[in-house]
């Protein structure tokens, strides 16, 4: 028994080490050609389709590392992405999502992470894919569709759980407005006690005083005259709890200007140390960037549903082993692979020289 957990590691480290360093599709036959058939084709397999690596799997390898630098200063992140994958044949797992960036759906694969993040390092501590077993007719439409048995926010609730059973240690829960719903935030203050800062929808209605609440007066965030500098204690609609509120204004790139309004359950911070936690949430995005065009997580053309969502783990495994290599060798995750590419371009060039010569 214990032989074969080993094995399975090491099956592990290696498909994990396969997507790092792959340029173009991952497949079983792939990794075992590229081993020159140290390990089958057949192994390869067994290994995707066999036991179903879930979020604990994950945090049973990313334990060790988080137990040596987490902090209470500590924030755990919380986003979805979708990865699309138009030409693969629709399952639970692969269907339509809504992909609330692009404001359409989109037929892929929707995972929801859990990441901590503390100084110039983030893990990935849970996950959940989003999956749709249920088919049913749309009485519109008459279309054939799917759907879910639990909401994303039930799974957010229960990731959090999971985390505070693991006894991580942290400050703030970060997420942006669309995981912002009231049986989310009463969960974090009531269930968890801990403290969140989120952004709301322009849409969000709130009181501006505990009078105000108890009369039902209340009013769009987006509508409300606003201090840059200073925070001020309001009541979103649902709460029964005060939160700061603050209204961020930024430029993007392209010179428009953009207004973010963020709610803090910690009464005791300043507006500007709440736009500064905050922005620790783009992490999750460089994470999910990583995810994509590091960790080869759209690469594997497999139909199979179970090998699907292994691969998933796997490219979560490989993106924290990336993110490893990134705080060793004080190198970003682009010019990591970039390395590798290079050192890949080379082996070709010279391999094409002797077979030039030969």
């Amino acid at each position: 028994m214990h032989q074969s957990l080993v094995m399975d590691k090491n099956l592990l480290d290696l498909y994990s080490d396969y997507l790092l360093s792959s340029f173009g599709p991952t497949t079983a036959t792939g990794l075992s050609t590229l081993l020159e058939g140290q390990v089958s084709h057949d192994q390869v397999t067994r290994f995707l389709s066999g036991d179903a690596y879930t979020s604990k799997t994950l945090w049973q390898q990313v334990k060790p590392m988080l137990r040596s630098v987490e902090r209470d200063e500590g924030v755990l992140i919380f986003d979805d992405t979708i990865q699309a994958k138009p030409h693969t044949d629709k399952n639970e797992l692969i269907c339509w999502h809504f992909d609330h960036t692009q404001n359409r759906s989109v037929k892929g694969l929707n995972l929801l992470n859990c990441v901590y993040q503390i100084d110039d390092l983030t893990l990935p501590v849970a996950f959940e894919l989003i999956r749709k077993p249920i088919i049913f007719s749309d009485p519109k439409t008459g279309q054939t569709k799917r759907k879910s048995e639990v909401t994303k926010n039930e799974l957010l609730r229960s990731m959090l759980s999971t985390c505070q059973h693991n006894q991580i240690k942290y400050r703030y829960i970060l997420a942006d407005s669309w995981f912002s719903a009231k049986d989310n935030l009463t969960f974090i203050r009531h269930r968890l006690d801990k403290h969140f800062i989120v952004a709301l929808k322009a849409n969000r209605t709130v009181a501006l005083s505990k009078e105000a609440k108890l009369q039902g007066r209340f009013t769009r965030i987006d509508a409300l005259s606003w201090s840059e500098e200073v925070a001020q204690l309001g009541w979103i609609k649902g709460l029964d709890f005060p939160v700061l509120l603050h209204r961020q204004v930024f430029t993007n790139k392209d010179g428009s200007t953009g207004t973010l309004y963020l709610a803090c359950s910690d009464l005791d911070r300043q507006a500007l140390c709440i736009e500064t936690i905050y922005q620790k949430r783009w992490k999750v995005e460089c994470f999910h960037k990583t995810l994509q065009s590091e960790a080869a997580l759209a690469k594997s053309p497999t139909k199979r549903v179970r090998i699907q969502s292994n691969h998933v783990f796997m490219a979560l495994y490989a993106a924290f082993r990336m993110e490893c290599l990134r705080i060793r060798h004080h190198m970003k995750h682009f010019a990591l692979r970039a390395q590798l590419y290079r050192k890949a371009i080379r082996t070709a060039f010279d391999e094409l020289q002797k077979l030039k010569t030969a």
